[in-house]
């Protein structure tokens, strides 16, 4: 609901800054000219135009605008995946989402196989009867794969198999147009779909088990297609008209004897050749070439299996193509999972409900919260500000245990403990957590930047032994991106602050170079003058006059 609202006001403060961005033009003119300086000046809308878009994008591409409002589409388009995750063996051989069928493709890949294997016998040395066995072989080999795709050398039991999935694939086709497919409601079943967690509350991205009418009849009907699908890839053109063919063309290659020339070259030419025929023969073996007028009620039944599954879907479809852009959601072995943009990019509102538990005092990020803060006693405070060895300045010996064990302070032991912080005082809160640690880094970085970086650039803005001496020092890594310099500083360092605050302090030092020495250098000539002629020097010291 909150991201729900979130959106729409997105979507009004994005129109309305526009719609009062045009008024402003139209009612005034004059702050539209070009080079107006005034045009600049109380802009805030567009401000607001150019966040809620960043926000509005950022809704829509990550899906979580089309979660909000449809937080059940992602369930049914689980149980649609899976439905074509079982229908993808059959699909993928006829040419519904390809322009040709597979034995189509199967048959030209192996005739230009072939066709190859050919020019490369012209291109070996055999003798003239080893080239034209070797030649009669080739040619036997495309006769058989062409005879796959034969009706006259096939199986007539693989007609009556292919005819029966096509039957089984229209009437599952039947049965979704059913209301009440696939029947009364599992009440454990269900009870334990409905127990499972929303869509994006766990690692688990959408619940894989349906929960809606329209779900149960995709689950249903994947199911069984699952199971169509495993016979139909279990069908083979391995009747015994091409069965003979193939073992008759196996005896003749395997049977061929190479003669040995004592050509290293050319007997590696031989060998190279026969073993390509064996890759091919295996190729034709696989026997998933069949006669294309065999497989043509499979294809229509598939047509109208799609025709119907569009129907059922109805409104998801839309849902699906406008809601949730750049991606789908697949189907696996055991979940179902977001792709494109909806996956590779954080929801608003995941991010928001991380950042909120780490937030959390109790949980944090590894134990530790990210700003919160502890009771630290003064004691340690000072004792930290305070050096140890003030203690040794003090007259006399630290104090001793006596033979009953008990200790007696005395002047300079109390000096020692007050240095190293070791008595009772009351405590004030301090920032402690991964952010505050942050925090000081930087500040830690930017302080020595800034102790170290403007001097030198104003030394460099004002010599020209200084500019000439550390500009090409600065300028050598200054390009160099900050992060490049992580595995130097690491393998220096370490990976403790220091490492973390130098690299920030590199950051900070070129960037305050450059800017200091571009001020130092476009201050106008005639404000020095002025600034001399007041009496300043080359060392700003007034007391000792104009120095040329």
């Amino acid at each position: 609901m909150i991201v729900g609202f979130l959106f729409i006001a997105l979507i009004a403060a994005l129109i309305w800054s526009i719609v009062h961005g045009r008024k402003l033009i139209r009612t005034e003119k004059t702050d539209a000219v070009f080079g107006n300086p005034s045009r600049a000046l109380g802009g805030w809308h567009w401000v607001v135009a150019g966040v809620s878009s960043i926000f509005i994008v950022w809704f829509y591409f990550s899906w979580d605008a089309a979660r909000s409002y449809f937080p059940q589409a992602g369930n049914e388009l689980c149980q649609v995946a899976k439905l074509n995750r079982s229908l993808n063996p059959i699909r993928s051989v006829f040419p519904l989402d390809d322009r040709l069928l597979n034995g189509t493709e199967l048959l030209i890949r192996d005739e230009g196989q072939i066709n190859l294997l050919e020019k490369q016998l012209e291109r070996t040395d055999f003798s003239v009867e080893g080239r034209a066995a070797l030649s009669a072989i080739i040619t036997e080999m495309r006769d058989t794969l062409r005879a796959q795709a034969d009706p006259s050398f096939v199986d007539q039991s693989i007609a009556s198999r292919f005819e029966n999935i096509a039957n089984r694939i229209n009437q599952l086709t039947q049965d979704m147009a059913i209301e009440n497919y696939p029947g009364p409601v599992d009440e454990p079943a269900h009870a334990k779909a409905m127990a499972q967690p929303a869509w994006g509350e766990t690692s688990v991205e959408i619940p894989p088990l349906a929960q809606t009418d329209r779900g149960r009849k995709f689950d249903a009907a994947s199911v069984e297609m699952s199971e169509i699908s495993k016979d139909y890839i279990a069908i083979r053109n391995n009747g015994p008209a091409i069965t003979s063919r193939l073992e008759a063309l196996q005896a003749r290659y395997k049977g061929f004897q190479v003669a040995e020339s004592g050509n290293e070259t050319t007997d590696a030419a031989r060998a190279g050749l026969l073993r390509q025929i064996d890759k091919i023969y295996k190729r034709i073996d696989d026997g998933r070439i069949f006669p294309s007028s065999m497989t043509v009620s499979i294809e229509a039944a598939l047509i109208s299996l799609d025709d119907e599954q569009k129907r059922q879907q109805g409104s998801l479809r839309y849902i699906d193509a406008l809601a949730m852009p750049g991606g789908d959601i697949l189907a696996g072995n055991n979940a179902c999972s977001e792709q494109g943009s909806g996956r590779w990019l954080p929801k608003p509102s995941d991010t928001l409900r991380t950042f909120l538990r780490m937030a959390n005092p109790d949980v944090g990020y590894k134990g530790i919260p990210l700003l919160w803060f502890k009771m630290k006693p003064v004691s340690e405070m000072i004792g930290f500000l305070v050096p140890d060895w003030i203690a040794d300045l003090v007259p006399g010996e630290y104090p001793r245990h006596d033979n009953a064990g008990f200790v007696s302070s005395n002047f300079k032991g109390m000096v020692y403990n007050f240095a190293t912080g070791n008595y009772p005082s009351f405590s004030l809160p301090v920032p402690m957590g991964h952010v505050w640690d942050s925090i000081l880094r930087v500040l830690a970085g930017l302080f020595f930047g800034i102790i170290l970086g403007v001097p030198l650039g104003l030394f460099m803005g004002l010599s020209r032994f200084a500019k000439g001496f550390f500009d090409p020092l600065i300028e050598l890594y200054r390009p160099i991106p900050p992060l490049a310099w992580a595995p130097l500083v690491l393998t220096i360092f370490g990976i403790q602050d220091d490492g973390k605050i130098f690299l920030l302090f590199m950051v900070a030092f070129a960037i305050m170079v450059i800017s200091a020495r571009t001020g130092a250098t476009g201050t106008q000539l005639s404000k020095i003058h002025a600034a001399h002629s007041l009496g300043a020097s080359k060392k700003t010291d007034h007391s000792t006059g104009y120095s040329p």
